[in-house]
């Protein structure tokens, strides 16, 4: 089916793989979904399992440790299916969690990886991040992020951030079948740095050679001056409300460079959805 979207859920078994799937409840009510929850067992390179499910390790670590967490992962798995219905697929793997979520995504050719996040601020973010944050820099499915439950959200109204000069076609399939099934209101946010009328009329411009470009029909324009992108779009949406953000990354992170889109993904308790820009 042209229209359907293939829908990854990393799932840990807690409550945030539940909003996730809550969300994606919420897009199939309108738009037919195949949803498939993934659960990655987290152990060294040298753990590998079989196809029939048989475990191997290179004999520092025991066998039946793995074996028993193999078997607890299946049986919540299982439960899954019992508790969201039989219609949804899982699947067990194994290794580092936010590489063989990409891994899987891109070699299952998914659309869309849905995930609840706890976010990540101050000494966390820093050497870490979340998890969400990583698989959306690593990835190039586009990523729908939350931090709690939606189940009260209506697609009203949709806030694509971006830099508009860069006019040429970007991945914006999900968010074009989510305007057209609920009938949304697009929004286009730019953040400037000047209030200057003619920057602004510049910008304008440009997203209207974007909406074209894009074959997005209809948008409300916006340039908001502010200090960054960040902190732009919060105070926007502190204006404005909208129901769900999307914007691009440049795929790039670390101690030097700051994405804006991570820490919109770790600070902000609005669906998300990322997209590789390119």
């Amino acid at each position: 089916m042209q229209n359907q979207i293939k829908v990854l859920i990393p799932t840990d078994f807690s409550v945030q793989a539940e909003f996730a799937f809550i969300m994606v409840r919420k897009i199939g009510a309108k738009i037919p979904i195949e949803v498939h929850f993934l659960h990655v067992l987290s152990v060294p390179d040298t753990v590998t399992m079989d196809p029939d499910g048989s475990i191997q390790t290179c004999g520092e670590i025991d066998v039946r440790y793995v074996e028993s967490q193999r078997d607890i992962a299946l049986r919540n798995l299982e439960n899954l299916k019992k508790t969201y219905g039989p219609e949804i697929r899982t699947d067990l793997v194994l290794g580092k969690t936010t590489d063989a979520i990409v891994r899987y995504a891109e070699s299952n050719g998914f659309d869309l990886i849905a995930m609840g996040t706890k976010g990540a601020w101050g000494l966390k973010e820093k050497i870490s991040g979340s998890e969400t944050q990583m698989i959306a820099r690593h990835t190039r499915v586009p990523v729908l992020s939350l931090m709690c439950d939606r189940s009260d959200l209506e697609f009203k109204n949709v806030l694509l951030v971006h830099n508009f000069k860069e006019t040429h076609n970007q991945d914006l399939r999900i968010l074009k079948l989510m305007v057209e099934a609920f009938e949304t209101k697009v929004h286009f946010l730019q953040i400037a740095k000047t209030s200057n009328p003619q920057e602004k009329r510049e910008i304008e411009n440009h997203m209207a050679e974007f909406a074209s470009a894009n074959g997005i029909g209809g948008y409300e324009p916006h340039v908001l001056v502010d200090s960054d992108i960040e902190s732009g779009v919060t105070h926007f949406n502190q204006m404005t409300q909208m129901d769900l953000v999307c914007i691009g990354t440049h795929a790039k992170g670390g101690w030097f460079h700051r994405s804006a889109t991570e820490k919109l993904i770790n600070h902000m308790f609005k669906p998300i959805i990322s997209f590789h820009l390119k």
